[in-house]
């Protein structure tokens, strides 16, 4: 036992003795155990303190191998970071910053002046002069800017509260989603103070409905962008530059609830339908809200760009500050957009991930298999998809390789729970008797991990 204390304290040491003693005195009650079975269950003591030790001190939060092909799987954390912005976390974390301090004049500076000079560059420099036909004309890098929340629900939030409270705000009524964790626009929107205007049908909303909608009450038009479902067949929706002409001509905002917000031309990487950051700004919308974890691939975050007049009001709203980010966030943020700034996209793994080809999947899955010598395990590679998840282009897909597993003495669901007890854990996904590894969500530095991993299966 001492040696144990020295190693991780008295207080935690004795927590795990009381745990293993009530352990023990529950069995003997339940069991009767025999003075043989007691003398035997007392010399081991000392391990089992020791493995009670280890469990309650190891970290809850564990690094794994995402096989599922899910880009950004909302569960296994959405976007990993790039390196350069664990780096810029490390440096920034590990002693004091210029967070909020202005280097050239010894003052008190703003902390949101790391990451909007970036956005400025990527959002307003290169869209100068090719705004869609009728955007205002005074539309330029001076007049954008971009203020971070804590993720895009606090982003609509604060949008909503600073440019709509005690008014009405009009939206589709086939654009009242709901996302993760059964938050629903309607109920982010009440905790706004502003009223929800609902026009049009589930499936046909027409640019009049939002029209004949507009009073004296109206504050804001907005469009939520329907990220994580599709609506087709019989359907309409007004193109976001009639809206913008509507939201002009009756003096009123326009924001855009875009979710996840591509900073990226997912056309390059055959994925279509999915607009951008850079679509809406063109198109006339005055705010869009987007997360900074998703399709941006960079830290849980909710941005606000758009109109500087606007993220004026909204940065001086004291929610911001309740909302703000810490310079955990900023950090990595700002190594991200820098990333783009660079055009070094395959810097950004989100990026990377979406832009392998099935060929160099399949090359990675072909060594993998070559590798794998377990009797009890067959390996074949199959054709498949990989999708971008996390709200994003929800009918999007990427073609892939798998490798495809089966073990002769277990069910696919009990070789999935085997590789997801192995450490690091390794997660895949099960579909017709067959658990399937899609490389394009592990890394390569972890093929020889995976490789380990299934030779260890028995």
């Amino acid at each position: 036992m001492q040696a144990l204390i020295d190693r991780d304290g008295h207080s935690a040491v004795a927590e795990s003795i009381r745990v293993v003693l009530a352990s023990l005195r529950q069995e003997i009650g339940n069991t009767q155990l025999d003075e043989k079975s007691l003398d035997f269950a007392l010399g081991g003591l000392s391990a089992a303190v020791e493995r009670q030790l280890r469990q309650s001190l190891r970290d809850s939060l564990l690094p794994l191998i995402n096989a599922t092909g899910v880009i950004l799987h909302t569960n296994l954390g959405r976007a990993p970071l790039a390196v350069a912005a664990l780096d810029h976390v490390r440096a920034t974390a590990s002693g004091y910053s210029n967070l909020e301090y202005d280097l050239e004049t010894g003052e008190r500076g703003k902390r949101d002046v790391h990451v909007d000079r970036l956005f400025q560059k990527l959002l307003s420099d290169n869209h100068v002069g090719t705004a869609a036909p009728g955007c205002p004309a005074e539309r330029s890098s001076a007049a954008v800017s971009t203020i971070v929340v804590n993720n895009n629900a606090a982003a609509v939030l604060l949008a909503l509260n600073s440019l709509a409270e005690g008014g009405e705000v009009i939206v589709s009524r086939g654009e009242l989603v709901e996302i993760g964790g059964s938050f629903r626009i309607p109920d982010v929107m009440s905790k706004s103070n502003a009223t929800l205007r609902e026009v049009g049908t589930t499936n046909r909303t027409r640019i009049a409905d939002y029209e004949r909608a507009i009073n004296d009450k109206t504050r804001l038009l907005l469009r939520v962008h329907r990220s994580n479902f599709e609506i087709t067949g019989f359907t309409e929706q007004p193109g976001l530059d009639e809206m913008a002409a509507l939201a002009r001509s009756r003096n009123l905002p326009l924001m855009e609830d875009l979710g996840s917000g591509a900073l990226f031309d997912l056309r390059s990487v055959g994925i279509t339908g999915e607009p951008g950051v850079l679509d809406s700004l063109r198109a006339g919308v005055d705010i869009v809200a987007y997360s900074g974890d998703k399709l941006l691939g960079g830290p849980q975050a909710g941005l606000l760009s758009g109109r500087a007049d606007l993220v004026a009001r909204m940065r001086s709203n004291s929610l911001f500050r309740a909302l703000r980010v810490d310079k955990l966030t900023y950090a990595a943020l700002e190594a991200t957009l820098l990333a783009y700034v660079k055009r070094d996209h395959d810097a950004v793994p989100v990026l990377r991930m979406m832009r392998l080809s099935k060929e160099k999947i399949e090359r990675r899955a072909e060594k993998i298999v070559s590798r794998v010598a377990r009797a009890q395990l067959r390996l074949e590679l199959r054709d498949g998809e990989s999708v971008i998840g996390g709200g994003a282009a929800p009918s999007a897909v990427l073609p892939t390789r798998l490798i495809a597993l089966t073990h002769t003495d277990l069910s696919a669901d009990d070789l999935s729970a085997r590789l997801r007890a192995n450490t690091p854990p390794v997660v895949a996904r099960v579909e017709e008797g067959r658990v399937l590894v899609d490389l394009r969500t592990v890394f390569p530095e972890q093929d020889a991990i995976l490789v380990e991993t299934l030779n260890s299966l028995d």
